[in-house]
């Protein structure tokens, strides 16, 4: 199953997830409605218990039942859920670093001093810049347990959370393997499912907190008033009945987070296989978590509202229907079939000050030259789209080695959102030292003399990098930038802004990175993805065409580009535009449109774009940055175009 596939799969899952607590609802409202006739019935005071007893218990509830009983009952319980998920719900919005500052995690720096800390870092820009996607923030929990957990709603507001037991118990295979596993759930939409369970749950939990309250309440009037008064005795039951009821629904969601939770975690465990083509490293890392004093289970009040999401089992599962995750026996023999059952004890592994990247993931040797023009028989596009979240052994090398040659200078100032916006200004420069200078001076309206003056160092050295560095320098940065403030993320926007407007046209160049920075530092909350691709014709012939100019060295070569591409798509009355009607800013929207497409439906989108790339014989750096731009655009994080080796 591909990238595309497990995306569409999360997608039904969603909707089977709301389907089933739309029906515990239901159940919920019955049972109130229950309740709130027994409450009726025993408290009409007109009736005496003799005329109770002749009636029977479930006869007299009965009778007390009315359409309007069960009305109210329904629109209250109702707005108990919505009300209390919508308010769950929006403490959530701001993604993954929400799940995490709850869970006590700490966002670890870019230049931290801590070997274990920067360890952790490491493997997680390489395995992001491997799969063609946004570095994610690193959070470090403080806990000996080795337990490790992805949260947020997409790739853009994705964090990595990870315990401190994990870090220092594992070797770095092993925790390639964990953050293969997390990277996952990222890919491949559990993460918005888990998000969403969270929030669905905690409506389901206001029912029984009401309870709480109103027993709590009873229990001060009773304190506070005469014996003779029933009133506090009346509404300590009520409230003990809607504990019940809240609690039991908190019980049956519950069982259905538990059901969904296992299944994804076998799937995860597997990509985590075919991610690293370690099988080592995900059961070495399971067998330390049997074997560990610690184990996986979490020391945090909130862990068990996050159980879900982790790693490893983080709270205490009292039978198997309520365990969010598999067995650990289970796991570790669905990749090792011939395990002999014995686990690992963990002991604290000492981390040297400098790893050594040349055994990172598994792999030794290989180098990769890199190439400012490939040839297009050396590039499977097909072969690249499968392997969305799934990137091979030659583009990890890659990765790493892209990462080492990056300067350090600029690598450290990728860590820090101020130092960060350099980068940016300077890889918007232009080559041509004049107007080069009036940008300078542009920035100079924007920046206070000392930024501008602390920045220009940077912004000189991210000018002049090597034209194969650019996306993975943006990828490191694109960690830091999320953390401007509104104010600042406006103030740097506007920069860029002047930048690129500086000689009154925009390159596509200078597009593709505000592309990549734009959709990577605003958070996107739209969820519905089922357009259809045929019914985006007119925003597909717009990419098509700009694509097609792009790569074509003449208006014939733009045509025969175009048709290639429109040979995939096969949609009628599809011809190419004119160059002076295709506008970056029109683009923009047709991105923002295309990305709601079915996820299903992406490939074939993917497959049309390349070929106008594909065209010419050979794929420049510039046209992989702004195809891997686009793609990004979509939410499909394409790995770096590695040529193949000839045969």
């Amino acid at each position: 199953m591909n990238f595309f596939e497990h995306q569409d799969r999360a997608r039904r899952n969603t909707k089977h997830l709301i389907l089933l607590l739309i029906l515990a609802v239901l159940s919920l409202v019955a049972i109130t409605t229950l309740l709130f006739a027994a409450f009726a019935f025993f408290g009409q005071e007109h009736t005496s218990v003799h005329t109770r007893e002749a009636v029977g218990l479930w006869q007299g509830i009965i009778n007390a039942l009315s359409l309007e009983v069960f009305v109210w009952t329904a629109l209250g319980v109702s707005s108990v859920v919505a009300l209390g998920s919508l308010f769950r719900f929006i403490q959530l919005r701001a993604g993954g670093k929400t799940v995490a500052e709850a869970m006590g995690g700490r966002l670890l720096s870019g230049n931290t001093a801590d070997a274990d800390e920067r360890k952790i870092l490491n493997v997680v820009e390489e395995m992001a810049i491997a799969s063609g996607a946004v570095v994610p923030p690193v959070y470090l929990i403080e806990d000996d347990a080795i337990n490790a957990f992805a949260a947020g709603y997409h790739p853009q507001d994705a964090v990595i959370g990870i315990t401190r037991g994990c870090i220092q118990m594992l070797s770095r295979d092993e925790l390639q393997g964990v953050i293969a596993h997390e990277f996952s759930h990222i890919f491949h939409g559990d993460m918005r499912i888990n998000m969403r369970l969270v929030a669905l749950l905690h409506g389901i939990l206001v029912i029984g907190l009401i309870g709480e309250f109103l027993i709590r309440s009873a229990g001060n009037r009773s304190i506070s008033r005469s014996s003779k008064n029933n009133s506090p005795a009346a509404i300590m039951a009520l409230g003990v009945g809607l504990l019940v009821v809240g609690y039991s629904g908190i019980f049956f969601g519950n069982l259905i987070k538990a059901a969904v939770s296992r299944q994804r975690e076998f799937l995860a465990d597997a990509s985590a296989v075919q991610f690293t083509r370690n099988p080592e490293g995900i059961t070495g890392a399971l067998k330390k978590i049997g074997g560990g004093s610690y184990g996986s289970q979490l020391q945090n009040e909130h862990a068990a509202e996050f159980s879900h999401m982790y790693f490893g089992q983080g709270v205490k599962s009292f039978f198997n229907l309520m365990a969010t995750h598999p067995p650990l026996e289970e796991r570790i023999k669905r990749i090792q079939p011939n395990w002999d059952g014995e686990f690992i004890q963990a002991t604290y592994i000492r981390s040297k000050t400098s790893v050594d990247e040349s055994m990172a993931m598994g792999f030794s040797g290989g180098t990769i030259v890199p190439q400012y023009a490939i040839a297009t028989d050396m590039i499977d596009i097909d072969a690249t789209l499968n392997q969305i979240a799934q990137p091979t052994p030659e583009q990890v090398i890659y990765a790493r080695d892209r990462i080492a040659d990056i300067p350090a200078l600029l690598k450290e100032a990728a860590q820090t959102p101020f130092s960060a916006r350099g980068l940016v200004f300077g890889l918007l420069l232009d080559s041509q030292q004049e107007l080069r200078n009036q940008q300078l001076i542009l920035l100079n309206n924007h920046l206070t003399p000392a930024d501008l003056d602390d920045l220009t160092h940077i912004i000189i050295c991210a000018a002049d990098i090597n034209a194969n560095l650019r996306l993975p320098l943006i990828e490191l940065c694109l960690s830091a930038l999320k953390q401007l403030s509104p104010d600042q993320q406006q103030e740097f926007i506007a920069c860029t802004h002047a930048l690129i407007s500086a000689d009154q046209k925009v390159s596509l160049m200078e597009w593709a990175i505000y592309r990549i920075v734009l959709h990577n530092s605003l958070i996107n909350n739209k969820f519905m993805r089922n357009r259809e691709l045929r019914d985006l014709q007119a925003e597909c012939q717009l990419l098509l065409s700009l694509l097609a100019y792009a790569g074509a060295r003449s208006e014939q070569d733009a045509y025969a580009a175009f048709a290639q591409a429109q040979t995939i798509l096969n949609f009628s009355n599809f011809t190419l535009l004119p160059r002076s009607s295709i506008t970056l800013a029109d683009a923009d929207r047709a991105l923002e449109k295309l990305n709601l497409i079915k996820p299903l439906q992406k490939p074939q989108l993917l497959k049309a774009l390349s070929q106008c790339i594909l065209h010419d014989g050979q794929v420049t750096i510039a046209e992989a940055e702004l195809f891997r731009a686009i793609a990004d655009s979509l939410d499909c994080p394409i790995p770096p175009l590695v040529a193949r080796k000839r045969n």
